[in-house]
């Protein structure tokens, strides 16, 4: 169930305010950033993207979101 209560996190050292509790994948969703080819970190650990959907984010947060690029 997502209550009503705002969140500050900090995405790429960006302060941002989301409203209930939502895990890695529904961040990304509600922020319009790609799934595939990013890595996430949360709180200075890597999380695996087999974990995104489990794990909830929290008040004060810090979220580094990393985009693979290719090219040569």
């Amino acid at each position: 169930m997502t209550s009503d209560k705002f969140m500050k996190v900090y995405i790429n050292g960006e302060i941002r305010e989301i409203v209930g509790e939502v895990n890695l994948i529904e961040l990304l969703k509600n922020f319009s950033l790609p799934h595939e080819r990013v890595a996430v970190e949360l709180n200075k650990e890597v999380v695996r993207k087999k974990d995104w959907e489990n794990i909830l984010v929290k008040d004060a947060d810090k979220i580094e979101i990393v985009h693979f690029v290719g090219g040569g």
